[in-house]
């Protein structure tokens, strides 16, 4: 049996859309691909991420928010940048780790905007699930996506 792949998905905070891409990677791929997640800053969990993907069964309150500098010395296959932000400033990495960019909406902006026309917590949600199950689709793709 070969190594799993190790994925790093990187993102500006490190608190809901890697996270997200983090778990539903250990969930769906966890027997052949080992996930990460990290973030140009560490902004902590976001509680509304938590409670969305518990909604689908998959529990991320084990993971952390961490720094792309925390994975400075792990040997990585691939980093998948998941927001315009970290892809722009995404840093170098050793030759054999391929940088990869699929970005998602920002939920939390998503929410801000809607709440700010009055939108109740319920309908802020949708658009944590919407990207959610945007991020399920493409993990569900991986390895194979990747072009290996």
């Amino acid at each position: 049996m070969s190594e799993p792949l190790k994925l790093l998905f990187l993102c500006t905070g490190n608190s809901c859309r890697s996270q997200m891409a983090e778990g539903w990677t250990r969930h769906l791929k966890g027997d052949s691909i080992e996930a990460f997640s990290a973030g140009i800053e560490t902004h902590g969990l976001n509680p509304h991420m938590v409670k969305v993907m518990a909604e689908v069964g998959v529990d991320v309150t084990s993971q952390k928010s961490e720094n792309i500098r925390d994975f400075a010395d792990l040997d990585l296959d691939f980093v998948i940048t998941v927001c315009g932000h970290a892809h722009e400033t995404c840093p170098i990495f050793p030759a054999n780790c391929q940088v990869v960019h699929s970005g998602f909406p920002d939920p939390p902006k998503m929410a801000k905007e809607l709440a700010e026309k009055g939108a109740s917590e319920e309908e802020q949600l949708t658009c944590y699930r919407q990207v959610r199950d945007e991020i399920r689709t493409y993990v569900e793709s991986l390895p194979e996506s990747l072009n290996l």
